[in-house]
């Protein structure tokens, strides 16, 4: 977690922690009864009455003290009531779905959609105005909301490999919601409830501001009201009856939107990994041809980059080194974890936070992308060079078109007339093998294959001379692993393209590469061109991932390493 965040949980911790002391010991030590007469009406801050007086000779600070613990109370024991019945709601109507959530959803939708003042009025005439009635409507209005977020949470949790695994082994009902389901909800009641507080307080406010509180019960909205309505503002009296009320329910508001901030990230792994992206600065491209031959597309000059863990930084990537040449498919190696994918990302500067790269050149077409402002790796990005994902149909977007999705490609970097833009399109998607009647398709009416093939049109829709291909065939079955195989090399072959082929797939690897690296724990541990690493490389890794081909005959294993 960051350094500021927590210093921004402490001080709303340290407010809130203040507000409740003062509701607690405040009318204790004021020596002053909020609810009787010791001073003049209208007295200005003197040293009997530190924030002076009312229009019926009442101290202002006893006041604050009691209505501290009116506020405090209702919107604490209202934000417990609403989340525990939203979270009820939420977690039930979540996992056993059927009636009970066609039910729930639809009382969801009729409360979020009725009108609070209005419904307060209703309920104040027939029950009468109160601390309760006050609970009752802000919990009424404010469950939904709770019950529809947890209900979220709660589906997707359900649908998670561990959930659908323990359910296939048998496990009940009440094993799976101790198990898995609270466990995984839970921490979301936290920042729900903070989050409850901060609003019940503010409606309790305007609610007794409005006069709907019991005229006998002080809070700071009913301060508020009583010095609207006795001519507050007419005097100077609103200086120091007015301001206070209000000054404490905005920190009050602010403690606890400092608390919900950092509880959000505390619970959320993703918020709390999460770090802003530096902007690049603004400057000219360098050129940097020094140490590069002229027949060199990519140069990475000892690239490390690494991820905090505890509070250490820990390197992912060791002090790698790569060349590329025009034309040539370089190959990268290695078992999940060893940092391939890791090093594609840094090429085209898209690392995920909070990774810190190090690093003395990533040098493309005798330009160092490092030097490169935000604008300028945008134009190289999906331009220059193309990037096939390794999941198509994450890359792909499910509501959008395979047309249109071709289309968004070429448009963030070229104006193109649409008739030119349309025959792009359709060059790509004939490119790659795709009848052109899939062209009008969603994502979810294509085979994987078929969406791995859209995947590669839109990274070569631009025409890059570069391809980082992560390995694109990741999730594919057999047969249609050698069809994009073979797509690939022959329209790297046609487009001479010059490639990085990242995989595990060792024979695949062998089948399309000129060079190979092999990765291991972040390190570039071997090397060389490919047949001749695979035939004579006597690293101990290298020889494991040789010999782990499953090949019937020495024969068969000597067409491949040749190939």
């Amino acid at each position: 977690m960051r350094k500021s965040t927590k210093i921004i949980g402490w001080t709303g911790a340290a407010m809130a922690g203040a507000m409740l002391l003062f509701a607690l010991l405040g009318p204790m030590l004021i020596p002053h009864d909020a609810y009787q007469q010791t001073g003049a009406s209208f007295q200005g801050p003197n040293a009997e009455h530190w924030l002076g007086t009312n229009d019926m000779g009442q101290d202002i600070l006893a006041e604050l003290a009691v209505g501290a613990r009116t506020s405090l109370f209702i919107g604490i024991a209202t934000a417990v009531i609403a989340t525990f019945i939203g979270g009820i709601i939420g977690v039930l109507s979540g996992y056993f779905g059927g009636w009970f959530e066609t039910l729930m959803l639809r009382l969801i939708d009729v409360v979020l959609t009725l009108p609070f003042l209005p419904l307060m009025i209703v309920i104040a005439v027939y029950i009468g105005p109160g601390a309760f009635t006050q609970i009752f409507v802000i919990t009424l209005v404010m469950w939904a909301g709770k019950a529809r977020q947890i209900r979220a949470q709660t589906l997707s949790i359900k649908k998670a490999g561990p959930v659908l695994a323990a359910k296939s082994m048998g496990a009940g009902h009440f094993y799976l919601f101790r198990k898995h389901i609270l466990p995984g909800v839970f921490p979301l009641f936290i920042p729900q409830f903070v989050a409850a507080v901060n609003a019940a307080i503010l409606l309790e406010s305007s609610l007794s501001f409005l006069g709907m509180s019991d005229p006998l019960m002080k809070s700071w909205g009913s301060i508020l009201y009583y010095a609207n309505n006795r001519s507050a503002f007419l005097t100077e009296a609103w200086l120091w009856w007015i301001i206070p009320p209000g000054v404490c329910i905005v920190l009050v508001v602010l403690a606890f939107s400092f608390i919900g901030y950092y509880l959000e990230e505390k619970v959320n792994p993703r918020l709390s990994a999460y770090v802003p992206s530096p902007k690049r600065p603004k400057q000219s491209i360098l050129l940097k041809q020094e140490l590069l031959d002229e027949d060199i597309v990519l140069s990475i000059n000892n690239m490390t980059v690494e991820y905090p863990k505890k509070g250490v930084f820990t390197p992912v990537v060791s002090g790698v080194s790569l060349r590329v040449h025009k034309g040539e498919v370089l190959g990268i190696v290695g078992e999940s974890g060893s940092g391939k994918t890791t090093v594609a990302s840094a090429i085209i500067q898209q690392l995920k936070e909070p990774a810190r790269l190090s690093v003395e050149g990533i040098y493309f077409e005798g330009k160092d992308l490092q030097k490169f402002n935000d604008e300028e790796i945008r134009s190289i990005r999906g331009n220059k060079i193309g990037y096939i994902a390794q999941a198509a149909m994450n890359a792909l977007n499910p509501v959008i078109s395979v047309e249109k999705q071709l289309a968004e490609a070429i448009l963030a970097h070229h104006k193109m007339p649409a008739a030119e833009l349309n025959q792009r399109i359709d060059e790509s998607l004939l490119q790659v093998g795709l009848d052109l009647k899939w062209r009008h398709a969603f994502p979810h009416e294509l085979s994987g294959g078929m969406r791995q093939r859209v995947i590669i049109a839109m990274a070569l829709i631009n025409r890059p001379e570069f391809v980082i291909a992560d390995e694109p065939t990741t999730g594919l079955d057999v047969m249609v692993q050698v069809e994009i195989l073979e797509l690939l090399q022959r329209l790297q072959q046609e487009l001479n393209l010059s490639m990085i082929f990242i995989s595990h797939d060792l024979p695949a690897v062998l089948k399309i590469t000129d060079r190979l690296a092999i990765m291991k724990y972040g390190y570039i541990v071997d090397g060389g061109p490919s047949a001749e690493l695979a035939e004579s490389s006597t690293h101990p890794y290298t020889r494991r991932l040789i010999d782990a081909m499953p090949l019937l005959t020495q024969t068969k294993r000597k067409e491949v390493l040749s190939k």
